[in-house]
Formats: C-alpha cells, structure tokens, sequence
C-alpha cells in the first residue's frame, strides 16, 4: 500500500477510535539498537536503583507509613499492585521503558510464561494515550486438588500521554474459586522481583 494510503488509513481509524477501542492496536516489537541499549542498562545501576526504591517504598506501605507521592499501592482481595508516577520523576523515556521491560523480564524467571506483549494507541479529549503492557501468566501447576497459580496473573503496563510517560502499572490477580489456589503473598513477588 503507497504510504500515502497508509498515513490516510491511520487518520481514518483515529477518527474511528473511541476511549475504549483503540486506534492502533499492535505487537511491542524491538529493535536490534532498543535491545543493545536495553541490555547496556541492565549493566548499569538503574535496575537496582529502582527496584531498591520500590522494596522500600512497598516495605513502608505494609507497614503503614508514609509513602513517596510519586507510587500508590492497589490492595483488594483479588488484586494487587503498584503504580508509579513517572510524570512526577526526573526518569527519562527510555529509563522508564527499559524498567518497563525489565519487569517482564523478571516475572518471567518466576516460572511465568508472556501472554501477550502490546500496544494500544487511544484518542482521549485532550491527549493521545499510548498504552504498552506485558501480560503474563503462570504456567499452572496441578497437584491433586487445585492448580497453583503462583502470584497470580500479572499485567504490566506503561501510560504515555502525548508520547510523554505518564505511569507504569504491574497488577496481579488471581482467581478466587475453588478450582484455583495462590502459593505467592504480593510481597513476595515484590521481593522476587528485586531479587
């Protein structure tokens, strides 16, 4: 298709897109440079950094004290989790998205497997939204009863607004049924996360 026809059709669907079905909706592909930039900064301390601060920040949540304004914490029965406030923060774009990754990256050595790996973009009033999220899963385990389904599933996702990050979300959720069981507390997946 000529990229003129190409750049008509993408108007078309954001003229067509509504607050809950996205404009564009595709696969997070990498390139070769995003990837040898990626694993530069996992040899930095940006990833302990990071993970450091969100330990101690999930450490004082549970304890009842004060937090840092810029993360709130989710705790409802079936669901856990954190956002961070990147648009409040001194990070870089790709600082954040490379954290993005490596949260994935992490879960993904608790025996989960990748659901999907996407991007959705939104027409919203007053900004384009951008939505990329990692959605993983157990890979269940079966004993005689129920299956085990570890800490749960585990969305991860990045907001940007206007292309500018605005927070980056990780839920887990299980399954409250007697077909299914958790053998991982929240805090526990925080502290596996920081490994």
């Amino acid at each position: 298709m000529p990229f003129w026809d190409q750049i008509k059709n993408i108007f078309q669907s954001a003229e067509a897109g509504t607050s809950s079905a996205p404009t564009i909706h595709e696969m997070i592909e990498r390139t070769e440079e995003e990837l040898a930039a990626y694993d530069h900064w996992k040899t930095t301390a940006g990833p302990r950094r990071l993970l450091d601060w969100l330990t101690n920040q999930y450490g004082r949540h549970r304890d009842q004290l004060r937090t840092d304004e810029t993360i709130g914490f989710l705790d409802t029965a079936s669901s856990k989790g954190f956002v961070i406030h990147f648009s409040q923060m001194n990070y870089t774009r790709e600082e954040i998205t490379h954290f993005f990754h490596y949260l994935q990256e992490r879960v993904l050595t608790l025996d989960y497997r990748n659901e999907i790996s996407d991007r959705r973009i939104f027409p919203r009033r007053d900004w384009v939204e951008t939505q990329e999220r990692h959605y993983l899963k157990p890979r269940i385990q079966y004993n005689e009863v129920k299956m085990n389904q570890s800490f749960g599933n585990i969305m991860i996702e990045f907001e940007l607004r206007n292309d500018v990050a605005h927070n980056l979300r990780l839920r887990a959720t299980i399954y409250n049924d007697s077909m299914y069981e958790a053998d991982g507390s929240f805090g526990g997946l925080v502290i596996a996360l920081a490994g």
